[in-house]
């Protein structure tokens, strides 16, 4: 009885004189086919309390360092013990609501299961701290299982938390038995984070809709002109489509498998470049009859971009093959979905001698996003036009509303104009 009361005194007293934000640390699991990649944070504080404030933090890579990582970070299936490897660490800042700024180390490991040994199914053993500090909490998730369809630190899930048990005066480690999952769940959820990646993704959606702006006209003189036909329309918005899909499927492909792979800020940068000449090319015909080559083209910059989220995820082949094929097809659905909310209106307002007002309006605006992020981009920091245009899209729904309504009340009018010359 006095045990457990010392204990629980103890922990309150821990609690007030150690002012982290937990007090604990934070391990994040990725499984992967054979082996579980795991990133664990962990206040400085937290571990000079077991370890002792003599080491030099400043060099959490020396070899002391690392073997302490090495005896304190393990696991283990039954009688067979898993291979533990400390790939890094590092120190960083964070900031807490509550204490403010603090310090902690970052140590990025791997536990590698024995051969034939499912990766699904082991006790973790992990005590950097809790072993000399009772009142440390360490909070276990997973953040990566293609099986149960989580890929990023959004999605994370809970595992469990090693703590200290206070009727035993022990801490235990954690057993862990992950749910199966299935294939389906695992392709329908890189499917969703398609969907999701141009949902969020709206430098992609700008460049075809700005490149599709001037799809329904014909050119006179290098201008801009009439409305070409609905066959003449569907046709070519279909090939320019088509050809975006193209550009991008390759790069995609060839991006995930590391076959392609080049640094992101070019890419972010080339991404907004495509917008700009996309806007241009909607003011004036500078590229008419040649849009195919032009989405294609831009369309290989943007797979690259759309690579980065699978390339990642560190997946066996046929997990990669399906993840590529379920990734592209939730663009390509995505893309289609917004494509189909907004070219029945421009190709009602493109019936009107009043498209081009509308058009250039459009293209405007797209060039000066353009500019804002070429910027934005260039110099790794937001400026004041990008922080409003990102605002400004987060309102997209309502402006195809209204979009819907200024089509439909200039089309009628336009008509009602027509008809009142005739009479």
């Amino acid at each position: 009885m006095y045990k457990h009361l010392l204990l629980l005194f103890l922990i309150f007293l821990c609690k007030i004189s150690f002012a982290h934000p937990m007090p604990g640390s934070l391990v994040n699991l990725s499984i992967l086919e054979t082996s579980i990649k795991g990133e664990a944070k962990i206040p400085i504080t937290e571990l000079q309390n077991a370890i002792g404030e003599q080491q030099d933090y400043t060099d959490i890579n020396s070899p002391f360092f690392i073997q302490y990582f090495l005896k304190h970070i393990n696991a283990n299936t039954g009688n067979k013990k898993w291979h533990t490897v400390i790939h890094s660490a590092t120190t960083t800042d964070d900031i807490d609501s509550i204490v403010g700024k603090y310090k902690e180390v970052i140590v990025y490991f791997e536990l590698i299961a024995p051969p034939n040994t499912s990766p699904r199914q082991f006790t973790f053993n992990y005590d950097v701290v809790i072993h000399q500090v009772i009142t440390h909490q360490i909070f276990i998730n997973v953040q990566q299982d293609w099986f149960n369809g989580l890929h990023h630190e959004q999605h994370k899930q809970q595992l469990g938390i090693i703590a200290l048990d206070i009727p035993s005066g022990k801490y235990s480690p954690l057993h862990i038995n992950l749910d199966q999952g299935s294939w389906w769940k695992g392709f329908y959820s890189i499917f969703t984070l398609g969907m999701q990646h141009i949902k969020e993704g709206t430098d992609h959606i700008l460049f075809l809709i700005v490149l599709l702006l001037p799809a329904m006209l014909v050119t006179n003189q290098k201008k801009w002109t009439n409305y070409g036909g609905l066959t003449y329309s569907l046709l070519k918005l279909l090939k320019i489509v088509t050809a975006f899909t193209v550009g991008h499927s390759i790069t995609l492909l060839f991006g995930a498998l590391n076959w392609v792979n080049i640094p992101q800020k070019p890419v972010e940068i080339l991404i907004a470049f495509s917008i700009l000449v996309s806007a241009v090319n909607a003011i004036m015909p500078i590229f008419f009859g040649k849009e195919i080559y032009l989405a294609a083209a831009f369309g290989l910059v943007h797979g690259l971009a759309f690579a980065t989220v699978l390339s990642k995820l560190q997946l066996s082949t046929t997990k990669l093959a399906l993840s590529i094929l379920g990734f592209n097809l939730g663009i390509e659905f995505m893309q289609l979905f917004i494509i189909s909310l907004i070219i029945p209106w421009l190709i009602l307002l493109s019936k009107t001698p009043y498209y081009k007002w509308y058009k250039n309006a459009l293209a405007f605006i797209a060039t000066i996003a353009a500019i804002a992020w070429i910027v934005e981009r260039t110099n790794e920091r937001p400026n004041t036009v990008s922080t409003i245009m990102q605002y400004i899209f987060q309102y997209s729904p309502w402006a195809i509303a209204a979009l819907a309504i200024i089509a439909i009340i200039t089309f009628f009018w336009h008509q009602k104009k027509i008809q009142k010359t005739y009479s």
